[in-house]
């Protein structure tokens, strides 16, 4: 009465390896292109010869997971290998100096940054709160949230190092 669907089962195996690597080319992260090899190999191709419908799912499974676990890594590793370290976007802005154009009130105001960009601020809950952050004061950005930088009162020079740049 009811045909046997295990028949159609390399149906489903191909569709799981298209769907993986159309997810793949989003993600970019190799992760569904092991799950779509596992499926490949231990799915269609223990399908073909005729393996029970279990033997195709661990065989699958076990490919997807020796894939994800030794072929993965290696292909990350030799992708960021030739990658620049040097921080850039937001990352590039933690630690510059700048400049306070609009005087904080109640934590909050604006600044100007050493690359040139203005940006509105407010003070970190980290950093000195004795200090005022007046107009022309020196800043230090601790972390970007959103689109406001969280600033801290600069570092100020030791008088001995004043003296020194004087000379």
């Amino acid at each position: 009465m009811f045909p046997d669907l295990t028949q159609y089962l390399w149906i489903v195996w191909l569709v799981f390896v298209v769907l993986f690597v159309i997810v793949e080319l989003v993600t970019l992260e190799f992760t569904f292109l092991m799950l779509a090899a596992g499926s490949l190999v231990g799915g269609l191709g223990m399908n073909l010869i005729g393996a029970p419908w279990w033997a195709q799912i661990g065989t699958a499974a076990v490919v997807s997971a020796l894939l994800l676990f030794t072929i993965r890594p290696l292909l990350l590793r030799t992708l960021k290998k030739g990658a620049d370290p040097t921080p850039s976007n937001v990352d590039a802005l933690h630690g510059l100096g700048g400049r306070v154009t609009v005087a904080f009130a109640d934590g909050a105001g604006t600044v100007k940054l050493d690359n040139g960009e203005t940006w509105t601020a407010r003070r970190s809950p980290a950093g000195a709160t004795d200090i005022p952050l007046d107009q022309g004061a020196r800043i230090v950005v601790t972390r970007i949230h959103g689109a406001t930088a969280e600033v801290a009162p600069a570092p100020t020079a030791s008088p001995t190092a004043e003296r020194s740049e004087d000379a």
